[in-house]
């Protein structure tokens, strides 16, 4: 059984039309509006018990209490699964569950079973607001599952490979610049049933992911960060420690080892901590910037993933610093900085700042809390940073300062993030000593500025088009030869191309198809430059170049092209 909790202002709903063969009677056809109701998107799946309902009553009894919700909408929702009970099943548990709910004194309503429905809700915007859970109760033995057979499991390897089938796409609804349909076209990645929510990079997808690693790495290195790698699995007493174990379980994986209960980490910011711990550390160590590009894992419900917007796997430009009180000023500096090169200059994205502060649920104590958000105001203010206050949408263990950036659509996204934490530090009991030989604690900055890659690669797809920039792009030069009689002088050229540019990305075409073919496909792929070998580029050395959206040049010199695009490389155009 899967839910989505949302806690709204208000909920409008009416059923429209039946979905099911066999819907349940409607008692009434009209238009509902619930006030300050806890929304609970719910589905239910083969498989689940009286162990799951009572699983699920009592988180959303537990959810309502912490944002004192009285009213409680049960919202059949389909689409969080695609395992789902019979119908007759499933509304036996939702009317089961209703009936439970309102036993424990809430106002529960339940939207019509079996119907399309149109509705119209406002979510409140705080921490808890938003939350997904799952319940699988006792597993119970459905149809499909393998038989066994003298004490052997015999599996169905044709019905397993049909079931976990690559993800087919529906691009009915979707616009010719979704980054889901442009991945398509242009080769770059895909998605599988057997790993939801993880991006499966196919090579030309890959160069953009680790050229943008890449470019982080060339600039972090440039301003003092140095790069870790922090395991994946962690025992259960670091994220007890860390305080996620508590505040943020339900979107940890978690899983047994020689009994031990461990989870993949969501975050690297525990990891690094331990790091920190490893020797004694001095203020003449700090500032000391650790950055890492490893895998994170966090659970989503199916129903909520949205191709590399929304994933289970990712990976961050994550960085944590660890300063004194009066490096502080420097090092935010220092990452604005960072974020304008990024944002502003290499990608000719906007940006506005928020500062997010203390939500309902959070870590510490509010005294601490207070001078964090002091802090971080001042900071800004001394720097001359514009921003507005986020009020109650800071991370459970500090203030955090966010960044949205605003793509060519006119959306903003955020996906920067700094992040002042004083609780992690403390829990962890970190100290250097200090100059006057005395144990003090480092203040730890969180950081990120692509955030998600998989997000920011989504981002830029659509932002640009597809049409990345040169040094970004997975293919950057299409050899295309006019007719078969050309093959020989391209194939010298694309040769030539690769000894003066030796990290060029370079393709030929030199199919028998025709030539606006050719040229039609490279288009298709977002290829910066496609360079055509005809007969009279052959006679007089030179080349026939077309650059991405413009009219082709003539008579173009190898020397002046080689030039050229060297010089754009180094820019980075």
């Amino acid at each position: 059984m899967k839910i989505i909790t949302l806690h709204c202002d208000y909920i409008k709903f009416k059923p429209l039309k039946k979905a099911i063969k066999n819907p349940e009677e409607l008692k009434n056809d009209k238009e509902q509006e619930i006030d300050n109701p806890l929304v609970v998107l719910i589905a239910v799946e083969q498989g689940d018990n009286d162990k799951s309902i009572k699983e699920m009553v009592e988180a959303v009894e537990k959810t309502a209490k912490d944002v004192k919700a009285k009213n409680i909408v049960l919202y059949p929702y389909a689409h969080l699964s695609s395992n789902l009970a019979p119908p007759d099943t499933a509304l036996g548990y939702l009317t089961e569950a209703q009936y439970a709910l309102e036993g424990k004194k809430f106002n529960v309503v339940r939207a019509p079973f079996g119907y399309y429905k149109e509705f119209e809700l406002k979510v409140k915007g705080h921490p808890l607001s938003e939350l997904s859970k799952e319940f699988k109760g006792d597993v119970e033995i459905i149809k499909g599952m393998p038989k066994e057979i003298k004490g052997e499991v015999v599996h169905d390897s044709s019905q397993l490979l049909k079931e976990m089938s690559r993800s087919k796409l529906d691009t009915s609804k979707l616009k010719d610049n979704d980054h889901r349909i442009l991945g398509q076209k242009m080769d770059l990645f895909s998605f599988n049933e057997s790993s939801p929510g993880s991006v499966f990079w196919h090579p030309k997808g890959m160069v953009i992911f680790n050229e943008l690693i890449n470019f982080s790495r060339e600039i972090q290195s440039e301003a003092g960060y140095t790069e870790v790698s922090t395991p994946q699995l962690f025992d259960n007493k670091l994220w007890k420690i860390s305080g996620h174990w508590d505040h943020y379980k339900s979107n940890l994986f978690v899983t047994a080892y020689e009994g031990k209960e461990s989870a993949l980490k969501p975050m690297n910011c525990p990891g690094h901590m331990l790091l920190f711990r490893t020797k004694t550390r001095s203020y003449k160590d700090l500032p000391l910037r650790f950055s890492e590009y490893g895998s994170l894992h966090r659970m989503e419900l199916s129903g909520t993933l949205n191709g590399l917007f929304r994933v289970i796997r990712m990976h961050q430009d994550d960085t944590h610093i660890f300063c004194s009180f009066e490096q502080l000023e420097s090092e935010i500096e220092g990452i604005f900085k960072l974020i304008k090169k990024i944002y502003k200059d290499t990608f000719n994205l906007d940006y506005r700042i928020e500062l997010s502060t203390r939500p309902d649920k959070f870590m510490g104590k509010k005294e601490d809390w207070d001078k964090a958000e002091i802090m971080l105001e001042k900071v800004m203010k001394k720097l001359k940073i514009v921003y507005k206050i986020n009020k109650g949408d800071g991370a459970f263990y500090g203030p955090k300062i966010d960044i949205h950036i605003k793509d060519s659509l006119d959306r903003s996204w955020q996906c920067g993030t700094i992040q002042l934490d004083m609780q992690l530090p403390t829990r962890f009991q970190l100290e250097y000593t200090g100059e006057d030989n005395k144990a003090h604690t480092p203040l730890v900055l969180h950081r990120a500025i692509f955030g998600s890659l998989e997000r920011f690669i989504g981002i830029l797809l659509e932002h640009l088009n597809g049409n990345l920039p040169l040094w970004l792009s997975p293919v950057q030069i299409k050899m295309i030869n006019f007719t078969d009689r050309n093959i020989k002088s391209a194939e010298k050229v694309l040769n030539d191309i690769k000894k003066e540019l030796p990290f060029v990305r370079i393709e030929s075409d030199f199919r028998g198809t025709t030539i606006n073919d050719k040229i039609r496909d490279a288009e298709m792929q977002r290829i910066p430059y496609i360079i055509v070998i005809g007969d009279k580029e052959e006679e007089k050395g030179t080349l026939a170049v077309r650059a991405r959206g413009q009219k082709p040049v003539f008579g173009v010199s190898f020397d002046k092209f080689i030039g050229e695009f060297r010089e754009k490389i180094e820019a980075r155009g």
